[in-house]
């Protein structure tokens, strides 16, 4: 009888502990699976933002002089802080933490970019950024 309990004992433990063992694969391969959707957002994001500025300098290229207008940039690229500047036809867009970079061909422009309000206009033919 005694025998019988302690087979019944190890089973118990090799089943519990297999299906801890699957259940842990389960959740890892999960987590994995997140971190790859919120990686793709967080580029898709970055990529937005850098396509924003573009539009605005190309939207004031096409007009007409006098052309004013205002427009905002999000604080953050998901729940990252990210850096962006405009530098010899180029914007460059990067996260904080470096896992995310983007360079967009633009039109010359005079001044900088910031994130959240900007200002954009043109004047005798030259585009300025937050004048």
């Amino acid at each position: 009888m005694k025998n019988k309990k302690a087979q019944s004992g190890v089973e118990l433990i090799i089943v519990v502990g297999a299906a801890l063992f699957f259940v842990s694969i389960f959740l890892l391969i999960i987590q994995e699976n997140m971190r790859e959707k919120i990686y793709q957002r967080e580029n898709l994001l970055t990529k937005d933002i850098a396509l924003t500025v573009q539009n605005e300098i190309n939207l004031a290229l096409q007009s007409t002089d006098g052309y004013y207008r205002k427009f905002k940039l999000p604080q953050k690229v998901g729940n990252l802080d990210y850096e962006i500047n405009i530098d010899s036809k180029i914007v460059y867009i990067k996260t904080t933490n470096n896992r995310h970079a983007l360079t967009i061909p633009v039109a010359t422009v005079t001044g900088n970019i910031n994130i959240t309000d900007n200002t954009i206009e043109k004047i005798n033919g030259t585009i300025y950024l937050n004048k």
